[in-house]
């Protein structure tokens, strides 16, 4: 009886040595829960480019240009899924390099059907992925609207894929620069809204403003489609956001929890700040708002508790609205659709707010809260100087060989639904 009793607790220990190794052994497999999750919020995610984006900005633009948009955000579907295949997953996601990777899995060379990241099949990572660099070039759209050659267009997000999405998705996500610096960006608040954001003012002031700007009206057309859009946006961003814990567990219920809580708050604290300083709320500024808040929860998803959420849903709605009600008039550019006061103010807010309200279990072991704050700014500093100089350097690189980007004067007063696509949305 007592040899038995000495026994057990080597039997326990043995059975916890054989639980623990048979949950790391687990960590390494297949998850049917996860892969259906990533390959749900890859479907969500592609929503937000084709409708949601596109409806979104097609009812901001004057209604001869509506096609144009829609078309713009088809092709950015199209085109940077293939080039995202052939090279941008590679560059991204392969190699040390702390600027970009390398060509290892040039054409997904080397990826199977058995092939794992973490515990999804890697090719539902491709994927997953693949639908961020589809919307990151697309929200560009937006700054530069109504004035572009859809040629050059065409050439332009192309190269900035590889010039600037490519290199910052590898910095942050592929363990280059800003991943050794420490930077933390959940979901895409350096990566995707202030890499375009800040691109697009550049774009946008490169291109020049639209003819009869500060002159002639330039309201929404259609507001119900922008509304849509919106709303095709939240729902789809729990994607976008959630789907970036790369696993159907808490962590991504958090982020599920935060994104929606961080939207509704900006929803709100636009609304009331819109009453006090114009006396009416307006759709269009609760449809930006809901963006606003979107992009600024975007990096810290993940993070922050619901109420550091809510802090920064009322963050970026006055940010936000102070951009695009005073800043952008004060400075006198031409950001169409306000790209830049939601994207790029909206992301640098964010980014910074990842770092202010941060909550313990997320902060990294022997970093204070200090010092998280401050690698943020670093980071932040450092794309909003290298987006848009990148930007530029490929715009003149285009008008050197391809000469003007912008349409011809008669075509930008007959609308590009006719001028570049021989089509009108609203036929009588």
């Amino acid at each position: 009886m007592g040899s038995a009793l000495r026994t057990i607790p080597g039997l326990l220990l043995g059975l916890t040595v054989f639980l623990l190794a048979g949950t790391a052994f687990a960590e390494d497999e297949l998850s049917a829960g996860d892969t259906a999750w990533m390959m749900t919020s890859s479907a969500l995610v592609l929503m937000m480019t084709l409708p949601g984006l596109a409806l979104f900005y097609g009812g901001l633009v004057r209604s001869k240009n509506i096609l144009s948009i829609l078309m713009q955000c088809l092709l950015s579907a199209g085109l940077m899924s293939v080039l995202w295949i052939v090279a941008g997953y590679s560059l991204a996601f392969s190699g040390e390099g702390q600027f970009v990777g390398n060509l290892d899995k040039f054409m997904l060379a080397g990826i199977t059907p058995e092939s794992l990241w973490g515990t999804i099949p890697e090719y539902v990572f491709v994927i997953f992925q693949s639908m961020f660099a589809v919307i990151t070039p697309a929200l560009m759209i937006g700054a530069f609207a109504e004035r572009m050659r859809f040629g050059p267009y065409l050439l332009f997000i192309s190269l900035w894929l590889f010039v600037v999405y490519v290199p910052l998705a590898h910095m942050v996500w592929g363990g280059g620069f800003l991943a050794g610096l420490g930077a933390m960006d959940f979901a895409g608040g350096l990566v995707v809204h202030m890499s375009s954001g800040f691109s697009a003012l550049a774009a946008a002031l490169f291109l020049g403003k639209r003819r009869g700007f500060g002159k002639d009206p330039m309201p929404p057309h259609n507001l119900p489609l922008t509304l849509i859009g919106a709303a095709l946006l939240w729902v789809g961003w729990f994607g976008f956001n959630a789907g970036s814990a790369l696993a159907a567990d808490g962590t991504a219920g958090l982020a599920f929890l935060t994104t929606n809580t961080a939207t509704a708050a900006a929803v709100l604290g636009w609304i009331a700040i819109e009453w006090l300083h114009r006396g009416k709320p307006t759709v269009l500024g609760g449809a930006t708002a809901a963006v606003a808040g979107l992009v600024a929860i975007t990096p810290a998803c993940a993070y922050v508790t619901p109420g550091g959420a809510l802090l920064i849903g009322f963050g970026a709605a006055a940010f936000c609205y102070l951009a695009v009600t005073v800043l952008k008039p004060l400075a006198g550019y031409d950001d169409s659709l306000d790209v830049f006061g939601v994207h790029g103010v909206g992301g640098m807010w964010g980014a910074i707010a990842t770092g202010l309200f941060i909550a313990d279990f997320a902060l990294p072991e022997g970093v204070s809260w200090g010092a998280q704050v401050a690698i943020q700014l670093q980071s932040v500093v450092f794309v909003a100087l290298f987006a848009p100089l990148a930007t530029l350097a490929i715009l003149f690189a285009l008008k050197a060989v391809f000469g003007d980007l912008r349409v011809e004067e008669e075509d930008e007063y007959k609308g590009l639904d006719l001028a570049t696509h021989s089509e009108s949305a609203y036929v009588e």
